[in-house]
């Protein structure tokens, strides 16, 4: 990370808040290696508030500096018409993820809005604030095939896939997820998109134990994959995805669509089309869902993927 590319940063909030339109984004995406010594910081725009994200350590003259443009840039006109509640400052890299307000008061709860659906975010507190702010692209997707069909949503986090096919008319959802806490919080991001949730289902299960259940409430038109890249105890990606692929030509009506997301940097897209033809060879695949340009790349095999496949 190098202080004399700050103002490269600060520059780049000016041009790409506007553009937001109210709605949350990723304004600045470091990760993506495209920023030469801006590699390990992150800006998003979530409820009205900043939130900087460091993903490495850096020294007390960048962070100082940091702040003090953080500052300046809260007095900019591009701030005030967006209305800016507060910029608060997340360092991942320590244990706890602490995190600390530079601007402003951070409201711990705030709803985030996205291609017009709401979401409840907890900012500050935990690693991951409720959605991955990536998978917008593959969220309307889903929105867009989810009419009439019946969805099971597979590793569901808050619901966000869930939320975007009930928007696009879905018959009914189904998700599951072992995080209890995270699917109360996909009730509630349902009912502030004032959704009917007699028509969705929330199973607090382990997938690998249930798929009886899974499979009672089939068969589905619709089925979305985006598991954790390694959750300890339950999920290691490369040995249990394979495991997932194999149930699907059961749990699939004819024609069945499936999106098949991984986000771990060591797994390329090979993986996931190899995979499948090894272990559902009824499964075409079909395209690669373009990633949000913000989210830009240098290597695009090492970004999101989230691919979709068809039963034949």
């Amino acid at each position: 990370m190098l202080i004399t590319e700050l103002p490269i940063f600060i520059t780049y909030l000016q041009k790409t808040l506007p553009e937001c339109q109210h709605e949350m984004r990723r304004l600045f995406h470091g990760r993506g290696q495209m920023w030469a010594g801006l590699e390990q910081i992150t800006a998003d725009w979530i409820g009205e508030h900043l939130i900087i994200t460091l993903f490495k350590p850096v020294d007390d003259v960048f962070l100082a500096e940091l702040k003090q443009q953080l500052v300046s840039f809260s007095n900019s006109a591009e701030w005030l018409q967006a209305s800016g509640k507060g910029i608060g400052l997340q360092h991942r890299y320590e244990h706890g993820a602490p995190f600390e307000s530079v601007v402003g008061e951070v409201a711990t709860e705030v709803v985030g809005i996205e291609n017009g659906l709401k979401y409840q975010l907890v900012l500050g507190k935990n690693q991951n604030m409720g959605i991955f702010l990536d998978m917008r692209n593959g969220r309307q997707w889903v929105k867009e095939r989810s009419h009439g069909k019946k969805v099971l949503n597979l590793f569901s986090y808050t619901c966000g896939f869930s939320v975007a096919a009930m928007a696009g008319g879905a018959e009914n959802v189904v998700n599951i997820d072992m995080a209890k806490g995270a699917l109360s919080r996909g009730r509630d991001n349902h009912r502030l998109n004032e959704h009917d949730l007699s028509n969705v289902t929330f199973l607090g299960h382990d997938i690998f134990r249930s798929w009886g259940k899974i499979t009672k409430f089939g068969p589905y038109d619709l089925i979305i994959i985006d598991p954790p890249s390694f959750q300890k105890g339950s999920f290691a990606l490369t040995k249990d995805y394979k495991k997932i692929l194999r149930r699907l030509p059961g749990l699939l009506t004819a024609g069945g669509e499936v999106l098949a997301c991984v986000n771990s940097p060591a797994v390329s897209p090979d993986f996931l089309t190899t995979s499948m033809a090894e272990e559902a060879p009824d499964l075409s695949f079909v395209e690669r869902l373009a990633n949000p340009v913000e989210f830009a790349d240098l290597d695009e095999q090492a970004s999101l993927k989230a691919l979709v496949f068809n039963l034949q």
